[in-house]
């Protein structure tokens, strides 16, 4: 199983987005892929239409076992389930601290599911707190979209810095280009930048796109409701990327 997470320090950057649809696309491959929504917003939730049960709590979630597997919903695609977010999860930084081995919690709560699932999507809140630290810990591969402007740029190097300082393994963090708009110049600018090349970066960019704003009416995915729309081919490029990385075949 490999847990793979949507992560940025800034909010706004199509996290959620890349999460989704990369998830169906993994799905689509006959991945065994459920995707934990972390996030209290429960934006990866609205999109599959999939509500928390009344009792659910970042309590329970963070306790694991039954609590979880009771709770896991399964989707309207084939071998893509969604572990919905609650409300209550904006509390699970204190929840943590009061717990032992408390940045190792997260795996061990997701190690329930090794031999359930061939892929673990982590959509993450923003900013950098103790449940980042478990994200990750726990997390084999790390995508953290951008869009090109300053504040982004200087986002992803507060983040390799705090790796660097934490001494935590830098190389399983990806960033890659998110809402990009070509005929602005300072996006073209800020992707031809040579201090990237430090960086792991992905090649494939995702484009600003309708079609993908659309998924919030729509609640689908971009890549199963417009397949061949830019928004999508920069998906699935992304995904045949990624390939390479995890060593599966995309």
């Amino acid at each position: 199983m490999k847990i793979i997470s949507f992560y940025s320090i800034k909010g706004g950057v199509g996290k959620t987005a890349a999460c989704v649809n990369l998830a169906y696309l993994a799905a689509v491959q006959n991945q065994r892929t459920l995707i934990c929504d972390l996030d209290p917003q429960g934006s990866a939730s609205y999109y599959f239409r999939i509500r928390p049960a009344s009792k659910f709590s970042g309590k329970k979630f963070l306790k694991g076992g039954i609590h979880l597997e009771k709770n896991i919903k399964g989707t309207d695609f084939d071998n893509l389930d969604l572990l919905p977010s609650e409300l209550s999860f904006r509390n699970l930084d204190i929840l943590l601290d009061d717990m032992k081995r408390s940045h190792k919690r997260l795996k061990q709560v997701l190690s329930l599911f090794n031999r359930d699932y061939d892929y673990v999507f982590l959509d993450c809140p923003p900013n950098i707190t103790l449940l980042s630290e478990n994200v990750f810990f726990a997390s084999d591969i790390i995508f953290s979209p951008l869009i090109p402007t300053t504040l982004s740029v200087i986002t992803l190097e507060k983040l390799f810095t705090f790796f660097r300082r934490q001494e935590l393994d830098g190389s399983k963090i990806y960033p890659f280009f998110s809402m990009v708009e070509k005929r602005k110049k300072m996006h073209r600018q800020f992707m031809g930048d040579k201090r990237f090349n430090q960086f792991n970066f992905l090649k494939s960019n995702i484009p600003y796109s309708a079609d993908v704003e659309k998924m919030g009416i729509y609640r689908q995915p971009v890549v199963h409701r417009s397949p061949q729309s830019p928004g999508s081919m920069a998906y699935k490029s992304l995904w045949n990327e990624i390939g390479f990385i995890d060593g599966m075949p995309h």
